[in-house]
């Protein structure tokens, strides 16, 4: 009897075959929603979290990301328009920042101020300690980063100004953080925050970043800023953050400055924000087993 063999091709092809059958679903990164009571609020407040790949299987506290949207943005900006997951998996695949989780909360218009609602106290008090309480984050400074974009720019500069003992680097881009004042096109004259109705000069200055710099050089407690601007930005923002570089390199804290192509835009902010993680993982820590 002429028995034939198969091919060694056909033969490779079917163990691949059975190979995929028995090694399940791949794993893959997820992005999934929160909602709470925040007490500083007053009401339920929802946020976003980017979960990494493997992190339901691995026995892992992971470092966490705050990340902040623009003006009247929402907890979905960063995911829909910034492609945050995108740029995530692939700079976690590629090694070059730690498997992190990623959180983006909702905030409006709120410029993450106490003023038209408590934002800046529901953040520190609620919001940080509601997701060390849900998800499998690091709790110490170490792996704590605080980055935004526009209006979370200014915030997250607010933020690691005001509490540099809670965040290892912070990421601002195109930060509003006009000295000594927004310009006219800025919302931060329109939205309500700045003034009960009328924007007040005097409640920028109270919330500006001169008003923290004394109180954040005492503390001794350098927090690494990379920051950044389009060149061609409508509100002149590469001009506001070549002094705020200036004013960090002259007081010896840690920074990185970046005027790229662009202006005022999310082409800007999708381009950037994986340059942006990449220096702050180099100030902070990795996961760490539990």
């Amino acid at each position: 009897m002429n028995t034939q063999l198969p091919s060694r091709p056909f033969v490779t092809a079917v163990f691949a075959l059975v190979v995929l059958s028995f090694a399940g679903p791949a794993l893959a990164s997820d992005v999934v929603t929160r909602e709470f009571a925040s007490p500083a609020l007053g009401r339920a407040w929802s946020y976003s979290v980017y979960l990494p790949t493997g992190y339901d299987t691995e026995d892992l506290d992971y470092p966490v990301v705050y990340l902040l949207h623009g003006n009247g943005g929402t907890l979905n900006d960063w995911v829909n328009q910034g492609g945050i997951r995108e740029t995530a998996d692939a700079l976690i695949a590629n090694g070059d920042i730690p498997p992190a989780v990623i959180v983006m909360p909702d905030a409006g218009t709120s410029w993450y101020v106490d003023r038209k609602e408590n934002m800046e106290t529901a953040v520190i008090d609620n919001l940080i300690p509601d997701v060390e309480s849900n998800f499998n984050v690091l709790t110490n400074r170490d792996g704590r980063f605080v980055a935004g974009l526009s209006m979370g720019g200014y915030g997250a500069m607010r933020f690691a100004l005001k509490y540099p003992e809670l965040f290892a680097a912070a990421g601002l881009l195109s930060p509003a953080i006009y000295d000594p004042e927004p310009p006219e096109t800025s919302a931060a004259r329109r939205v309500g925050v700045f003034g009960a109705s009328d924007y007040d000069p005097l409640v920028w200055e109270e919330l500006s970043h001169p008003s923290l710099w004394d109180a954040y050089l005492e503390k001794q407690l350098p927090v690494p800023m990379y920051i950044n601007s389009g060149d061609d930005d409508q509100f002149l923002i590469e001009l506001e953050v070549a002094e705020f570089y200036s004013l960090l390199r002259a007081n010896d804290q840690p920074a990185e400055l970046r005027i790229v192509d662009g202006g005022h835009t999310w082409s800007v902010w999708k381009r950037t924000i994986g340059d942006a993680l990449t220096y702050m993982f180099t100030h902070g820590s990795g996961p760490a087993g539990r």
